[in-house]
């Protein structure tokens, strides 16, 4: 996987999600990186809806072209943020009125055991 861009890491986690995306008409898509290469991913969802008092589960979801959408706003996105490489994106999805409304949120992380070392090693006191 290190050696796959980013954005082609996103298409093989699309690709992966496709059939439970044809299932849910909103969620988050979650991606976690480290080190540039995506671990866990997976889509965080209710696929239970309620109306007038009444809970059905939610039929049809996103068609392949609402898919194919959500996919290439993953992907442009990562222009967005530069010199990245740890942390989570979240992909927000939603239909309303049968189009697709999308939002995306970047995490960075840090782990401050990996930044100690080079402190002391630059002679600052921690």
């Amino acid at each position: 996987m290190e050696q796959l861009s980013l954005a082609r890491q996103i298409d093989i986690v699309f690709k992966q999600l496709r059939e439970e995306l044809a299932q849910l008409k909103s969620g988050i898509v979650y991606v976690q990186i480290r080190n540039n290469v995506i671990g866990k991913f997976g889509v965080r969802h209710d696929p239970i809806e309620s109306k007038d008092g009444k809970v059905s589960r939610v039929g049809a979801g996103l068609s392949e072209a609402q898919q194919i959408s959500l996919r290439n706003m993953a992907i442009e996105s990562l222009c967005l943020k530069k010199n990245w490489t740890h942390g989570e994106i979240q992909f927000e999805f939603a239909l309303k009125n049968n189009q697709l409304v999308t939002s995306v949120q970047f995490e960075s992380n840090y782990n401050m055991s990996n930044l100690l070392p080079r402190f002391r090693r630059a002679g600052i006191q921690t």
